[in-house]
């Protein structure tokens, strides 16, 4: 039989889920990230995993991982020395932007750095105008100037961005020949290659990023490629994108600004398809890991999907799921601020050290360290028993923080999980209250090593009835990549009026992504009758400054097709603004194909039901620490491996599993529906 493997890595742990195509078995494992190298602790996890279901390395028909490298290099600010050939005049605008502060009214805030010095941005004499035609020639002379000087200043990779470059590639395209001319071993890449769309700022610093990130990726992604290869590994590997599907290697290394939240991406996509399977709609995904907490919206099972975003302070125009992203995980540390007051992250210990607990030499107390102090993580092991813990520790630990606090060791250990619950919570109120939802209408789908632990009390700090624990929460990234479809995004912007003249432009842009679209298509071996395509339009009212998307009927593009748009665009502005400019112009920008390669996915048939007794399920009991009823209350704890279909569980206890810790607090019941998840809610 063939077997499917998916590879989470993370900050603190890589998962691995296998599933054979035959006969549905799935398997999962868990393992220590290796922050020095990602890709030794994957190779591990896929040799481990395989050898925990005795399979060979050849029987794996297709392999995809997520990975936190380029993000990481993004955030910690340890890309490659780059540089910038760019229009006469322009290269300033890299630092410039958009003249906007982060935040209106903090007058402190730091910007993040700029990823290329000054004396790296190099201009070339060349202009196109709007329209496309030349009003000054490329000088070819300039830019062979321009890279040898980039050259000798030692830069790994330089970055091409001309103004209007969207428009009329040509120059770029030299540029970027007479660079790989004069300096083969950098990394370089072209804005129209990276992001073939308009907002020179934005695409500038995209082409950036990719530059910035590229020889990072290349070398991480060709390690990766090595170990797997000396597994035995035949199949083709995969890396996921920020939008929810997956590349092949050689793509993900040219374009590695497309994978900067190539982590939790999967997540969202494995939520989206257990939403279907237990019949729920909208969802709330909360991502839990060691590191930081992800958070996203999903309204009638669908997410919404951001052209562009801001990514640690870099403005990035490329296609990516809308995440939020706050510094909130098992691994944050809580510390003391200026103000005498606790708080809990951004900072984090990681893989290495770790919480105090792991006993590595960390001596800040995190999230972990308070749970574990709490009882409601278990405090001698977790992994299944596979990682010892230090109970003494973390309490010492904390007791060192409480002294200046004025309060006991359990009050401060239960305030790291209040504080850290409120952060979450915060997230969770941009994605829904501040865009019009209200999230006690939503599911919350809890997952990442500490999600089920912590989301009974992030449910009852937003009000949500209503919790889904998938049955391998911890690895449920991994389990995505066996969810999710290849995938890759076109886009170009051409700006034109709506009406009948707009006709054949449109019709030509589309023609022009659909034949990019059957390309990769050819590139990646994607059988004809496994090809989907979605086409969709950015459209705004003449004068806007902000695009909706709204998709184009499938079929030829005809006159029909200009007023199915129109309703759309209409439709959507109602749905956004509250109104509809009626007789207002309205402008076609930017022209979008997603090209999408269906494979096999985990499927999870539907168990009979057990019935609601769970005893077989119980392990035994331990005193966990509650504040509501103050102090230490004894509470059953649970297998989950042992859970059937049907069975029911009152809250307070405790449900342990090799990969997370799901915790019901008093007044909720849980049940294990049809597919073995956990669904959580509050007692009426």
């Amino acid at each position: 039989m063939a077997w499917r493997i998916g590879v989470d890595s993370g900050g603190t742990f890589t998962d691995a889920c296998l599933f054979e195509e035959g006969s549905g078995r799935v398997e999962v494992w868990k393992l220590a990230s290796t922050p020095d190298d990602p890709s030794r602790a994957i190779a591990q996890a896929v040799e481990q995993g395989l050898d925990r279901v005795g399979a060979a390395a050849e029987t794996v028909a297709y392999f995809g991982h997520g990975s936190t490298v380029g993000t990481n290099a993004l955030i910690q600010h340890r890309g490659v020395p780059t540089g910038l050939i760019t229009t006469a005049g322009f290269r300033d605008l890299l630092e410039i932007g958009r003249q906007t502060r982060p935040d209106l009214y903090d007058f402190q805030v730091d910007k993040p750095p700029v990823l290329v010095a000054r004396n790296l941005r190099l201009e070339v004499p060349e202009r196109v105008r709007h329209d496309g035609t030349v009003e000054t020639a490329l000088d070819e002379r300039a830019v062979r100037e321009a890279a040898r000087a980039l050259k000798a200043a030692g830069v790994a990779a330089v970055a091409i961005c001309f103004l209007y470059g969207f428009i009329r590639p040509e120059h770029e395209a030299t540029a970027r020949r007479i660079v790989a001319e004069e300096f083969p071993e950098a990394f370089a890449c072209a804005s129209h290659e990276v992001a073939p769309e308009f907002r020179e700022y934005e695409r500038l610093s995209t082409a950036v990023v990719n530059a910035y990130l590229g020889p990072i990726m290349q070398g991480y992604i060709s390690r990766l490629g090595e170990r797997l290869a000396q597994l035995g590994l035949a199949a083709r590997p995969h890396l996921t994108q920020s939008n929810g599907g997956v590349i092949g290697f050689e793509q993900a290394a040219r374009l590695p600004v497309r994978s900067v939240l190539s982590g939790p991406s999967t997540g969202v996509i494995a939520a989206q398809a257990l939403g279907r399977m237990a019949g729920l709609a909208d969802l709330i995904t909360f991502d839990m890991g060691g590191t930081s907490t992800d958070v996203a919206l999903l309204r009638g099972n669908e997410v919404r999907l951001a052209s562009e975003a801001t990514v640690h302070g870099y403005p990035i125009k490329a296609p990516m799921l809308d995440i939020n992203t706050v510094g909130a995980g098992g691994g944050s540390i809580a510390t003391i601020d200026s103000g005498g007051l606790l708080k809990v992250g951004p900072r984090s210990a990681g893989a290495a050290p770790g919480p105090v607990c792991y006993d590595r030499g960390n001596t800040e107390p995190t999230v972990t360290d308070a749970n574990v102090v709490l009882q409601t993580l278990n405090p001698t092991h977790l992994l299944g028993g596979r990682m010892p813990v230090r109970q003494d520790l973390a309490r010492a630990a904390i007791a060192r923080l409480a002294e200046p606090l004025g309060m006991d060791v359990m009050a401060t250990a239960q305030g790291i999980v209040a504080v850290v619950t409120a952060n979450m919570a915060r997230a969770i109120r941009v994605i829904s209250v501040q865009r019009g939802h209200d999230p006690r209408d939503y599911t919350l789908v809890a997952f990442g090593g500490a999600g089920p632990l912590h989301a009974a009390r992030l449910a009852r700090e937003l009000d949500i009835g209503s919790i889904l624990v998938p049955r391998s929460p911890g690895i449920l990234c991994a389990m995505g990549l066996l969810l999710t479809d290849l995938r890759s995004d076109f886009a170009s912007t051409r700006l034109q009026l709506l009406s009948g003249a707009s006709l054949p432009k449109l019709e030509s842009a589309f023609t022009a992504l659909l034949d990019k679209a059957e390309t990769w298509f050819a590139e990646e071996g994607i059988a004809p009758a496994a090809r989907r395509v979605v086409r969709t339009v950015d459209m705004r009212y003449e004068g806007q400054n902000y695009e909706l998307a709204i998709p184009v009927p499938p079929g030829p593009i005809t006159a029909a097709s200009l007023d199915v748009l129109a309703e759309g665009f209409a439709e959507a502005h109602r749905r956004m603004y509250g109104f509809v400019a009626e007789g207002e112009p309205v402008q076609l920008v930017t022209y979008r194909v997603e090209a999408a390669g269906v494979v096999p996915k985990a499927a999870f048939p539907p168990r009979d039901d057990a019935g609601p007794d769970a005893a077989a399920a119980l392990l035994g009991r331990r005193d966990a620490w509650l504040p509501e009823a103050g102090g230490f209350v004894s509470c059953p704890i649970y297998d989950r491996e042992r859970l059937d279909c049907g069975n029911r569980i009152a809250g307070p206890a405790i449900v342990e599993q090799m990969d997370a810790t799901t915790f019901i607090l008093p007044g909720m019941t849980a049940r294990v529906d049809a597919t073995l998840n956990l669904i959580l809610k509050t007692a009426s």
